[in-house]
């Protein structure tokens, strides 16, 4: 997944220090260790559709690469990375096991960059599908399922369950289209770029590496991502509000 043999290692060490750093804070807030545990369901949800529609495109496209591989599945154990998904869990953005293609196999109906990079763009723009698919649920339960429902115990954690997913898949949507390799915006970018820009693009990729590192360790992925994802969440949970009005 990245360009240098011991990125995996820093990063390995490096969330090692994070998730104990952060299960120390959890031992001893009972009510955020729950709040973790919910949102297991949204992380898995997030990943297993992201990965899948990456593979869907790619084999819609002419690669049968992912199919072959078993990637052609809504079996979230088919598609976690160890690092990516628990800075999914932890963190809010993350990324799924990355799906294997081959652009030689795609059809020439478009060329072999467009169709990569509309493999990318598949991925991210299923986590944006699935928050508005929560988001109407989320507000459909508001509008129908009633005061008891919404006030019990069980009702609050259907609730939560639901709004943490809605949170997850923008948030992974928003971070993988983040320009820099080895994420899906660095691909999605490409085919917009002039041809010497492409061309710096690809010849310095060791560096945008690097640069990805930097922002993810320093935290300002999170802190430019961060309110792109409240925005959107904040819009999202408006428009079903004014649709569900008119019922």
């Amino acid at each position: 997944m990245f360009g240098f043999s011991f990125d995996r290692r820093i990063l390995y060490v490096i969330l090692a220090i994070m998730v104990v750093f952060t299960l120390v804070q959890y031992a001893t807030n009972e009510g955020a260790l729950l709040s973790l545990v919910l949102t297991i369901p949204g992380v898995l949800i997030a990943i297993t559709f992201h990965e899948f529609a990456h593979a869907f495109a790619a084999d819609r496209l002419g690669d049968d690469t992912p199919r072959r591989q078993g990637r052609l599945s809504l079996n979230p154990f088919d598609h976690l990375d160890p690092i990516g998904s628990i800075l999914l869990l932890f963190a809010g953005f993350g990324w799924g096991k990355p799906v294997e293609v081959d652009p030689r196999n795609y059809n020439r109906n478009i060329s072999m960059e467009k169709a990569d990079a509309i493999v990318s763009l598949a991925g991210p723009m299923m986590n944006f599908v699935l928050a508005i698919i929560f988001t109407l649920i989320y507000c459909a339960l508001y509008k129908f399922a009633g005061a008891a429902f919404i006030l019990s115990t069980y009702g609050n954690i259907i609730l939560t369950l639901i709004s943490t997913t809605i949170v997850i898949n923008i948030g992974l949507g928003v971070f993988n289209l983040i320009p820099l390799p080895p994420l899906d915006g660095s691909k999605v970018i490409r085919p917009l770029l002039p041809y010497n820009a492409k061309q710096w693009f690809m010849n310095n990729e060791n560096i945008f590496y690097i640069v990805f590192l930097v922002i993810w360790i320093t935290g300002i992925a999170g802190a430019i991502i961060t309110p792109i994802i409240n925005f959107l969440g904040t819009s999202l949970l408006n428009l079903g509000i004014t649709i569900f009005r008119l019922f």
